[in-house]
């Protein structure tokens, strides 16, 4: 557990899930550079007694620093979602002291403050300034923060184009505001997300198939290559299996089990509100007549019944956030291993320099290679 401390309060916050050897804060420079904003006396404290909202609060520390403020918070993470809650009450502070809205769910009607932490993907801040911009009018205050590296010209003109005109302050500590002065003048239209596109038509069943991409999902224009490798080595099944795609983004390693074996049920999950979003019209556009499916946002397979999963497909994320880490890698492997029966099977792909194959193996007792090529490869481990 750490503690931030602010002009608003001490704060003790962690990320979640909690993990003890977890190297990672709940927060960064860039929020404590933001809080501390809002109260400065020498460019003026922010008038926080009107609506404020909180766009992309990476673990709650934001809106539990601003609890008394009634805050909402708008995020595409569950785990924020969560994070957010537990802050909330380790902190001592009313549940209902923050509003928690999905990326999904319909922003605010009107905002006086809008505080915004700049995302990895470019596209979801595009399409969360173009849900929210109707709710701004000539006399809000935005400010955005991120650090450094996560803010560029692209960056400040998107806030140009759809909010009006933008401005940014020195760093500190590698990190950087953005001020944004709303233009009541621009037009507000609407969000050019979801994108669709379709598949190539070398791989496999769901070759040439229409794909559904929200904002912020990863490859969002093409198939990524890690993906399009292991569309070439799925296990070849048949029967009543129960198939689950973990760590789904747009849905496309479970469409093509659904493909290849109409009788299976499929259950796609991820942490992701626009994952799951693109994954569930992804596989309405494209799935056999008969089809059956889930569609889960949660904490990896946590809700999945232990013993009910006859195969899981995974293609785990290896950064959170900026940061390179493989504790998400092994989160789902252990809640693998938990939803499979007795002899089901993990299929994973991954970078090769990963080695996910040292941890399948103290998780599962064994993996195998299944393929591999310079970059990839596809690992199977087998639940005894």
């Amino acid at each position: 557990m750490n503690r931030l401390t602010t002009s608003q309060g001490a704060f003790q916050l962690t990320r979640f899930p909690e993990h003890p050897r977890d190297p990672f804060r709940a927060w960064d420079a860039a929020d404590e550079y933001l809080l501390r904003r809002l109260t400065d006396p020498e460019a003026g404290p922010v008038d926080l007694s009107g609506a404020v909202a909180v766009v992309g609060d990476r673990w709650g520390a934001l809106t539990t620093a601003l609890a008394a403020h009634r805050p909402v918070q708008i995020s595409d993470s569950y785990l924020a979602r969560c994070a957010t809650q537990a802050n909330l009450e380790r902190n001592g502070a009313d549940p209902a002291a923050a509003r928690l809205l999905t990326s999904r769910e319909t922003p605010p009607d009107r905002v006086d403050v809008l505080l915004i932490r700049v995302p990895k993907s470019l596209a979801y801040l595009e399409d969360q300034l173009h849900r929210i911009a109707p709710a701004v009018h000539a006399g809000t205050v935005v400010v955005a923060a991120g650090m450094v590296k996560e803010i560029h010209t692209s960056t400040l003109k998107l806030f140009e184009r759809i909010i009006g005109p933008t401005r940014t302050s020195l760093a500190v500590r590698k990190a950087r505001l953005i001020f944004c002065t709303p233009d009541p003048a621009l037009p507000r239209t609407p969000s050019p997300w979801p994108h669709r596109y379709a598949l190539p038509a070398d791989v496999g069943p769901v070759s040439g198939r229409t794909v559904v991409n929200h904002a912020g999902i990863f490859c969002a224009e093409r198939l990524d290559i890690g993906t399009r490798f292991f569309l070439g080595h799925l296990p070849a099944r048949t029967g009543a299996d129960r198939v689950v795609d973990l760590g789904c983004g747009n849905g496309v390693l479970g469409l093509a089990a659904a493909l290849g074996n109409p009788q299976a049920h499929l259950t796609f999950t991820d942490e992701s509100y626009a994952a799951v979003a693109s994954a569930e019209e992804t596989f309405r556009a494209s799935a056999p007549d008969g089809a059956r499916a889930d569609f889960l946002v949660g904490d990896g397979i946590a809700d999945l019944a232990p013993g009910s999963a006859d195969l899981v497909l995974n293609n785990p994320p290896f950064h959170s956030h900026q940061a390179t880490t493989d504790a998400t890698a092994r989160t789902m492997f252990l809640g693998a291993r938990a939803a499979l029966r007795q002899g089901g099977e993990l299929w994973v792909v991954g970078n090769r320099h990963l080695a996910h194959h040292t941890r399948l193996r103290r998780i599962f007792g064994n993996c195998t290679t299944v393929a591999g090529d310079p970059k990839f490869v596809v690992l199977r481990a087998v639940k005894r």
